[in-house]
C-alpha cells in the first residue's frame, strides 16, 4: 500500500523530506480523553493490551487528535518476557510486577525461545491497525531492548537502580548472556511478525540503558541490540532509543540501524557529531509541554533550528506524562508542521 505521509521512511532512510516528521513516544496515553474512555473497556491493563480491537483503537487515536506523522502499536515491552513463559501483571500507579523472577539457570531453562505466534493479539492488532490507517501514515512497531527486558525479569518490578538486576550480571555473568540470548531471539522473531503484520518502521526501546556503565553496557546491552538490527534492519529502518546512554553514540551508529532516539539531555550537535551519517530522532524535554504556548514555540524552534532538516525526526526525549495538557501536545505539533525551513 503506497502511504500518502511517507515522511517518517524518508527521514529515517536519509532522503529528502519537505520538513521534520513528528510523533511522540507514548502518544496513545491518558493525555487523551478517548484514551481513557477506551482504556475503561477493559478491567485491567493487561487485558487491554491483549485485545487487538481497542489496540487499534487507542493506536489511531494520536493519528486524528494530534496529528502526528506515524502510529506507534500500542503494547507493552513486557509482552516479550510473558510470551516466554514469565507473566506480569500492571499495578495501577506502582508500574509492572512479576510473580516470579530470574534468578537460576534452572529459571533460564524454564523460558522458551518465543515466535510470532505466541503474540498473535500484537499481530492482530497490527494488522487491524495498517488496515483502518488505509495508508495515512506510517505505523512503528517495537520491542523492549534485552537488557531492559532482562532488567525486569530479575527485579520484579519497575526500580530506580535496578541493583539486583545489575548484581545477576555481575555476579552470573554466564547466566545474564544466556537469558539476553534467549531474549534476543525471540525479540527477532517477535519483530520479524511484526513486520509480515504492517510494521513500516522499528523501535527498540532501551529505557535502563542509562543505569549500566559504558563498559557493561556495550558487553550486556549494545551488542544485542545490534543483532537485532542486523537481522530486521534489510526489511525497514529500526530506530535504537537508549535513554541516557550519552556515551554510546558513536557505537549504537557503528550498528545497522536507520536512527538514533535521544533523550533532553544530549546536545543536538555533539549528538551530530558523533552519529555520523545516521537520522537522529529527539529530542525535547517533555516537561517543556508545561510550559506556556510562547515558551513552547521558541523552544521548539530552536530545538529545531539545532538539528536541522536533514536526517531528523522530531519527538520527545521520552514519553508524554499523563497530566500534560492535551491541547499543548497538538500545538507542540502543528509548530513542527507549520516550521518554515
Amino acid at each position: 500500500m503506497m502511504l500518502k505521509n511517507d515522511l517518517l521512511l524518508r527521514a529515517a532512510r536519509g532522503e529528502v523530506v519537505e520538513r521534520a516528521p513528528v510523533w511522540l513516544m507514548r502518544q496513545a496515553g491518558r493525555i487523551l480523553p478517548e484514551y481513557r474512555a477506551t482504556r475503561a473497556k477493559a478491567k485491567n491493563f493487561v487485558e487491554f493490551v491483549k485485545n487487538p480491537e481497542l489496540a487499534s483503537e487507542v493506536t489511531i487515536q494520536p493519528v486524528d487528535i494530534l496529528g502526528v506523522d506515524a502510529a506507534i502499536i500500542f503494547s507493552d515491552i513486557l509482552v516479550i518476557p510473558e510470551a516466554m513463559g514469565l507473566p506480569y501483571e500492571m499495578i495501577e500507579a506502582k508500574g509492572p510486577r512479576f510473580q516470579n523472577t530470574i534468578q537460576t539457570k534452572a529459571d533460564i531453562d524454564k523460558l522458551k525461545i518465543a515466535d510470532a505466534g505466541d503474540l498473535d493479539y500484537v499481530m492482530k492488532a497490527l494488522t487491524l491497525t495498517k488496515k483502518e490507517l488505509n495508508g495515512r501514515v506510517p505505523l512503528i512497531g517495537f520491542c523492549g531492548a534485552p537488557w531492559t527486558i532482562l532488567a525486569y525479569m530479575v527485579e520484579g518490578s519497575g526500580s530506580k537502580t535496578f541493583s539486583k538486576a545489575k548484581q545477576f550480571l555481575y555476579t552470573q555473568p554466564v547466566l545474564a548472556h544466556a537469558l539476553l540470548d534467549k531474549i534476543t531471539q525471540s525479540s527477532i522473531n517477535y519483530l520479524k511478525g511484526q513486520v509480515t503484520a504492517g510494521a513500516d518502521l522499528l523501535q527498540i526501546f532501551d529505557s535502563w540503558a542509562g543505569v549500566l556503565n559504558e563498559k557493561m553496557y556495550y558487553e550486556f546491552s549494545l551488542q544485542y541490540i545490534s543483532k537485532i538490527c542486523t537481522a530486521l534492519s534489510p526489511l525497514v529502518p529500526v530506530t535504537i532509543f537508549a535513554k541516557d546512554a550519552h556515551y554510546a553514540i558513536k557505537k549504537i551508529s557503528e550498528t545497522s540501524c536507520a536512527s538514533i532516539g535521544l533523550d533532553w539531555t544530549i546536545d543536538p550537535l555533539k549528538a551530530r557529531q558523533e552519529a555520523g551519517k545516521k537520522t537522529l530522532q529527539g529530542n525535547a524535554d517533555p516537561c517543556l509541554l508545561y510550559s506556556d504556548e510562547k515558551t513552547i514555540i521558541s523552544e521548539t524552534h530552536a530545538m529545531l533550528e539545532a538539528f536541522g532538516i536533514d536526517r531528523y525526526i522530531c519527538n520527545l526525549g521520552h514519553g508524554l506524562y499523563p497530566d500534560i495538557d492535551k491541547e499543548k501536545v497538538k500545538l507542540f505539533v502543528q509548530v513542527v508542521k507549520e516550521y518554515k525551513w
